[in-house]
């Protein structure tokens, strides 16, 4: 019986031609990749201790130069200045004027000569309206006119003669007093002439349509040969001023004894406008008058204020937030907001002095933006901005070498 072919002699002189691997030799290979794992530990437990060596040192050189147990703050100086007393509000941009122009007669448009967005000025031709019409009618309007005054004046002339007769008693009275009252009825017809024609004059000025009022001119709605009836509610063009043009916007009835006051003794109050966010200021106008009554279901009175808007910057029925300045205090203790803590109602600041922290209560009133005016401090003290975490009354502190100013707003 034949050997297997397929099985691998184990003995004789053949085993030396067999495949085997070394079983000795992936045993080293995984012993290399230890040691190369191994030896990048090492490195890397070498870097972090040196790493770490030098941050200690550097926290231990910086808690030695500020003191052991201080807290390290931010200061601001309290100053002296002036701040605006302000009352915020949303309003609208309202135009002064806004004209709705539509036919007063019938007929169709022969030239419409404006173009959308134009600025246009009082007077100035926008539409016209097929006026023959009109026109032949009052020529008729004139000739009855004209027949009616020569009848009128041939009726006088034989009043005249009468008068005359009747003083020679030539007539009788009653042929006079019937010639007064036939001139008076010929007077009476030509006064009826007179109307219609200045009736039939006002019809065909109505065929040429001018701008009421200076401003601008919307988009075009109607074009030439379309056909417009007499009052109708569709307009054919809307005007509306823009310079100036003002703002409505509402205050609350708290704020009345503020503004009173003020349009009492005739001063110009000034007003801010910003756009929708609040961070840009658009205009600055002058407050013209408050509405005569409050609107109870919202406990707010209305206000207008006028813009000069030289560069448009305001579009009518455009929604700003607006700022009203009513008063300006003088020569207020300012400082910025982020110095102010609150414990409940309680507002209080850390007054810094000979290295310490001193808690000390103030009374906020005026607030502008970041800056508030302040009693309980006097201009000139060094207060804490930063670190409130850390500080109590009394505690060590050590002030960084970073400082700011508290500034006013401008007076008006």
């Amino acid at each position: 019986m034949q050997p297997d072919s397929n099985q691998h002699p184990t003995t004789g002189s053949d085993s030396k031609f067999s495949p085997t691997t070394d079983p000795e030799q992936p045993r080293h290979k995984g012993l290399g990749i230890l040691a190369w794992i191994i030896v990048l530990l090492v490195f890397a437990a070498g870097f972090y201790l040196v790493l770490h060596h030098r941050t200690d040192t550097a926290a231990t050189a910086t808690a030695a130069h500020h003191g052991p147990g201080k807290v390290v703050v931010t200061s601001v100086t309290a100053q002296k200045g002036n701040i605006g007393v302000y009352v915020d509000a949303i309003g609208t941009v309202t135009p002064v004027y806004t004209s709705s122009i539509t036919s007063q007669v019938n007929g169709m448009v022969t030239a419409v000569h404006f173009t959308e967005g134009q600025m246009v000025q009082k007077g100035a031709p926008l539409i016209e309206i097929d006026a023959r019409s009109f026109a032949a009618t009052l020529q008729q309007a004139k000739g009855i006119l004209e027949r009616d005054k020569g009848v009128l004046a041939q009726a006088q002339m034989d009043l005249d003669r009468y008068k005359a007769a009747w003083a020679r008693n030539a007539i009788p009275k009653q042929t006079l007093d019937d010639q007064e009252k036939l001139v008076a009825q010929d007077q009476g017809t030509v006064h009826n002439d007179e109307g219609t024609v200045q009736y039939d004059q006002i019809q065909v000025g109505y065929c040429h349509i001018v701008a009421p009022i200076t401003g601008r001119v919307g988009l075009r709605l109607v074009d030439p040969g379309n056909i417009v009836p007499a009052n109708g509610t569709t307009a054919l063009a809307v005007i509306t001023q823009i310079q100036p043009i003002t703002a409505v916007f509402s205050v609350a009835e708290d704020d009345l004894s503020k503004i009173q006051p003020q349009l009492r003794k005739k001063a110009k109050l000034e007003v801010d406008a910003f756009d929708r966010s609040g961070q840009k200021q658009i205009a600055t106008g002058k407050l013209l008058t408050l509405d005569n009554q409050i609107d109870t279901t919202t406990g707010t009175v209305k206000a207008r204020a006028e813009f000069a808007n030289k560069d448009s910057s305001l579009f009518p029925n455009q929604f700003v937030n607006t700022r009203l300045l009513v008063d300006t205090l003088v020569n207020a203790t300012l400082i910025p907001t982020a110095a102010i803590q609150h414990n409940g109602l309680v507002a209080f600041v850390y007054l810094l002095d000979n290295d310490k922290a001193h808690l000390r209560p103030i009374t906020v009133g005026v607030t502008n933006g970041q800056v508030a005016e302040v009693q309980g401090i006097q201009p000139g003290d060094v207060l804490a901005t930063s670190s409130f975490d850390k500080l109590q009354d009394g505690a060590a502190i050590s002030i960084a070498p970073i400082s700011g100013n508290a500034s006013g707003s401008k007076a008006p």
